[in-house]
């Protein structure tokens, strides 16, 4: 079969890929954000009511940035957007400025405990110059697909 799809295709303008490969940044590295210049700090409010202030690399999401810096923020699905345990919770002027979720994170999000009308996936939202000094409020529970407890790290 193999053979075949190679031999049908030699002939044409286009390359064909028979497998997927994920860059290493996909699977928790995140020094590639080590080079931008550009940061902001952003206050993440825990499920407790406590205020953690990070620094936060413009191109990252809100996801990575809270793994990065060892906040709970769970993301079950590793930001294939299949889940909806990265659900925060965004200021409404940052919020306005984002563009529109797209339906994909919409059918997420209304799986989301504590849905509210700034509620976004972490895994979806990008960092940038409008987060300065933004506060990001975890839900007080999620809706985790372990049930037995168990929070998954990024490797």
């Amino acid at each position: 079969m193999l053979r075949f799809l190679s031999q049908s295709s030699a002939g044409t303008a286009c390359t064909r890929r028979f497998f997927h490969a994920s860059i290493k940044a996909a699977h928790g590295d995140h020094s590639k954000f080590a080079q931008c210049p550009i940061s902001v700090h952003i206050n993440f409010k825990l499920r407790d009511d406590s205020i953690k202030e990070v620094e936060a690399r413009r191109g990252m999401s809100i996801l990575d940035v809270a793994h990065a810096n060892d906040i709970d923020l769970e993301g079950a699905c590793e930001s294939s957007m299949a889940c909806s345990t990265c659900h925060v919770i965004l200021e409404e002027p940052v919020f306005d400025k984002l563009e529109e979720a797209c339906e994909d994170e919409e059918d997420m999000l209304d799986m989301a405990f504590g849905l509210t009308h700034t509620s976004r996936l972490g895994c979806q939202v990008i960092v940038n110059e409008d987060f300065e000094g933004a506060t990001v409020t975890l839900p007080k529970a999620t809706r985790n697909f372990y049930v037995d407890g168990h929070v998954p790290k990024p490797h």
